[in-house]
């Protein structure tokens, strides 16, 4: 799916091989370096993947490579070197902050988290640490809230994040269910703070990142000068745009961190070993609680194989990073750009891989079409009591918005069919024997969602 844009997103790449190996492990390495790279730049080129990926085996790096522009206003093309921010996958670096801290016997996490936040509101009282780190503590994220869009570009200390829902209560009784929550983990980043005495930020970089040799990660503090760090990008359409503006003390313990592909190996491969937590606290950390959720992991299968994952989305970035413990296999994607693609990127990674089933990524031809059809389509078109798509003709280009979400354009493939870019769903228009255009389709994710003009 090519989409226009005032800067050059072609493929740029560096790809690495494993040296000093069998004739038949070298020829199938080839293979398999050639296929990843078909397919990552057929993403590059139909997706307009903009970002790095590496895939390892066994701790060494498979394949690596980067695609886009780090830096679109001045065509920087980003390297494997550049740094992301993270998103949520700084969970999984929060969740072992908390682990080290309980092996040094400064707490357990067991413990109430009133024991370590003060004031705290009585609806915590029964809520644990284990209950935050699961996202099963009913305390509900500061995120979903409805005014925090409008919040975004305010500094907010952890203090101050934790006011926007301390009183607020519990959306279900600690662990009873499953509810993935922002304010958990940034309420973790506080009792780090609290109990190590140090600022979140010094305790991870001083105990996970030091100690690991992750010397290309931090807490992304924009007022600082950070080397070939990537900057964070959307579409609006066709458009390439910058990302909306997030002070970066609100995501805190629950997405602040940045990283590169490689010191993300490094992070992997110790998990491994006992380098920085004993075996029996990465087992604690890996074991899942409701929805298969552990520690800032999700522990799944994939391909009939035990897989450790996690992804993450925050302004202008979207990752993803999983771990095939039985194979000990690795795949990272950070792009950053505001993507729908990336977890397919990385599970269609995996699956070259493995040789399980995967599609290369396609450019789909825009058909040309009498863009007095639109005026046609336009209108609201509902799915179910409470969710709709709206059609709005700007010109000769057609938009579609879903409630809630932002508005993309949609492009022909015939008179009544039409197809997103920005991800893999269509809609074709229905008449009657009129002539009368009475509904759509929505066909994405294998599910046909038909939908009756309304307005």
């Amino acid at each position: 799916m090519t989409m226009r844009t005032t800067t050059n997103l072609a493929p740029k790449f560096a790809a690495l091989l494993l040296l000093l190996l069998s004739p038949c492990a070298h020829a199938a390495a080839q293979e398999a370096r050639a296929r990843l790279e078909e397919y990552m730049n057929a993403s590059a080129r139909a997706d307009r993947f903009s970002g790095a990926v590496l895939v390892a085996r066994d701790g060494k790096p498979v394949f690596v490579s980067a695609y886009g522009t780090a830096d679109a206003e001045n065509d920087v093309p980003l390297t494997p070197q550049h740094k992301f921010r993270l998103g949520s996958i700084t969970k999984q670096f929060t969740a072992a902050a908390v682990m080290l801290l309980q092996e040094r016997g400064k707490l357990s996490v067991q413990d109430p988290v009133c024991k370590h936040v003060a004031p705290c509101p009585e609806a915590w009282r029964p809520v644990t640490l284990h209950h935050l780190l699961t996202h099963t503590s009913g305390v509900p994220s500061f995120t979903s809230l409805p005014d925090y869009k409008k919040t975004e570009p305010l500094p907010s200390p952890v203090e101050s994040t934790l006011a926007r829902f301390r009183d607020l209560p519990l959306e279900f009784a600690p662990g009873e269910s499953f509810n993935y929550s922002n304010s958990g983990y940034v309420l973790l980043g506080h009792v780090i703070e609290r109990v190590s005495g140090k600022p979140y930020a010094e305790f991870v970089r001083q105990e996970i990142f030091a100690p690991l040799g992750m010397n290309d990660s931090g807490y992304d503090d924009p007022s600082r000068v950070v080397k070939r760090r990537a900057r964070g990008y959307t579409f609006d359409g066709d458009e390439l745009r910058n990302a909306p503006f997030l002070d970066m003390t609100i995501p805190h313990a629950a997405g602040a961190l940045y990283s590169t592909v490689g010191d993300l190996l490094l992070w992997d491969q110790a998990l491994y070993t006992e380098k920085l937590l004993p075996r029996r606290a990465v087992e604690q950390m890996f074991t899942p609680a409701r929805n298969g959720y552990a520690y800032g992991w999700a522990s799944t299968r994939l391909f009939d194989r035990p897989l450790v994952t996690h992804n993450g989305g925050i302004n202008g970035f979207t990752t993803n990073i999983m771990r095939f413990t039985g194979d000990r296999v690795t795949v990272v994607v950070l792009s950053n750009v505001e993507s729908p693609h990336t977890d397919r990127v990385a599970r269609d990674l995996a699956a070259v891989v493995f040789g399980q089933p995967y599609r290369v990524p396609a450019e789909r031809a825009v058909a040309k079409v009498d863009p007095k059809l639109y005026d046609d389509y336009a209108g609201e078109y509902q799915l179910a009591p409470a969710f709709s798509i709206t059609i709005t003709r700007e010109g000769d280009r057609l938009f579609a918005q879903a409630t809630g979400q932002p508005r993309f354009e949609i492009f022909p493939e015939s008179e009544t069919v039409f197809f997103l870019k920005v991800v893999e769903a269509r809609l074709t228009f229905r008449r009657d024997e009129q002539g009368r255009v009475t509904g759509l389709v929505l066909d994405q994710g294998g599910r046909q969602m038909p939908a009756g003009k309304v307005k």
